[in-house]
């Protein structure tokens, strides 16, 4: 093992990839800590102190700009805006004929959705900080049962400095999606991933340190235990996979001889990713941000609709939370795995490059078999993410963890996800160079 490591520092252009990651990695932590223009830095950390347990709206925005969202720093949007823009555009592909026509074109085509991608995250970024800065100068950024100090964050009113927030929070998205595209082409890994398993991981020391000092000592070392358990299993999880067996037929080109090979294609359990689990959070804020701007005037009484949503829907530790949640996340991942495994498109190219499945026919039968076994393995990879997911909110119930309790939900299945793919780029780096890799 340090060994390998020592191969990593010994081979130059490999220790300069890494470096320039690291020098990327520390900007972009640098920046989540400077506050933008006219925030009051004293009051921001004195409501971060106050509400240091609170689980408010923006925690899934406030995990994935590693806590720069509630600081209202010139990162505080962080990654979101670019991996909402690059959702959306993968979603198109289905809707728009247009967009599915670049996809196939190849890399002309993919760089012309990449630049849409990029202009619908400048956009995405002036409408939530936009919001986000509403939300603050109304004093309930950290819920209505904040203090007075949180509603003074901003300290001009005046529209020159509410622009002049707008467009530094705007340009810091816009210089977070530069560095991303940096890391990718000169560093080491997809940038992007690597931004958002820095914000996640920038929060796990402080959110043990806040189980340590609440719960005991012993408290902490049963959590890390069953956190390197359910680490332990994510990794197992997320590298398993149905390989269905592919048989190429012999084709005679001129004198030569092509195909006669045997494949596989790849089924991975876990196809959908963490992005399930995102839309899961989204689905189930929506009804609580409707009821926090449906709030009556004092002395009123609130609507029982509004009642209803801020007893079940607002708190993770309600068993009609976790009930709902965990059938969002099922029926979405099914939505997602429809929508980027097309089993028809796949038949389609194995016919046309004399490929089949030993013993089912090519074309239609081929289809409907990938189809099946889509289906099955997609059952399994449902109800793992639906576990995972509500690991964070038995956490809460169970303990009083805050709402960045590090071994569960979206935050875990990142940081493994990126850091195994990480590795595997780097071993792939040292196969190149040395013959032998990271991994053995």
């Amino acid at each position: 093992m340090f060994s390998a490591i020592a191969r990593i520092f010994r081979t130059p252009d490999l220790r300069k990839k890494i470096g320039f990651t690291l020098g990327i990695i520390a900007l972009f932590r640098l920046g989540s800590f400077i506050p933008a223009p006219f925030v009051d830095f004293g009051n921001v950390q004195a409501c971060l102190a106050a509400n240091q347990g609170a689980s408010g709206l923006y925690e899934l925005v406030n995990l994935f700009s590693g806590g720069a969202l509630l600081q209202l720093s010139v990162f505080a949007l962080g990654i979101m805006p670019y991996i909402t823009a690059s959702i959306i555009v993968q979603l198109l592909r289905v809707v728009i004929p247009h967009f599915d026509t670049l996809y196939k074109e190849g890399a002309s085509g993919q760089s012309t959705l990449t630049q849409y991608t990029r202009y619908l995250t400048i956009a995405l970024g002036l409408l939530q900080s936009t919001t986000l800065i509403t939300v603050a100068r109304s004093g309930a950024l950290f819920g209505t049962s904040a203090s007075a100090e949180c509603s003074a964050l901003i300290t001009n009113d005046a529209w020159y400095a509410i622009m002049l927030m707008v467009i530094t929070m705007t340009a810091g998205t816009g210089v977070i999606m530069w560095m991303g595209e940096l890391v990718t082409e000169r560093g080491i890994g997809n940038g992007m991933s690597l931004l958002i398993f820095t914000s996640i991981a920038a929060l796990f020391p402080t959110s043990l340190m806040s189980i340590g000092n609440q719960q005991g000592i012993d408290v902490l070392l049963i959590v890390i235990a069953v956190g390197l358990l359910v680490v332990m299993a994510v990794v197992f999880v997320e590298q398993s996979q149905r390989r269905v067996p592919v048989q190429y037929a012999k084709r005679m080109v001129g004198r030569r001889t092509y195909g006669g090979n045997n494949t596989y294609i790849p089924i991975k359990v876990n196809m959908a990713g963490v992005i399930p689990v995102i839309f899961a959070s989204s689905l189930l804020y929506l009804p609580a941000l409707i009821a926090q701007f449906n709030q009556p005037a004092a002395g009123q009484e609130p609507a029982a609709w509004v009642t209803w949503v801020t007893n079940n829907l607002t708190s993770g530790d309600n068993p009609l939370y976790m009930l709902m949640y965990f059938l969002l996340i099922i029926g979405f991942t099914y939505f997602y795995v429809a929508i980027t495994f097309n089993p028809e498109e796949v038949a389609d190219n194995m016919k046309k490059y004399g490929g089949f499945i030993p013993g089912i026919r090519a074309g239609r039968p081929t289809a409907e078999y990938l189809d099946y076994v889509l289906t099955r393995i997609t059952l399994p990879g449902s109800i793992y993410l639906g576990l995972i997911a509500l690991i964070p909110l038995l956490a809460f119930s169970v303990i009083g963890a805050d709402q960045n309790f590090p071994f569960g939900g979206a935050s875990i299945l990142i940081v493994v996800g990126v850091g195994l793919e990480t590795v595997k780029q780097i071993d792939s780096q040292l196969q190149q160079r040395h013959y032998e890799g990271l991994l053995r």
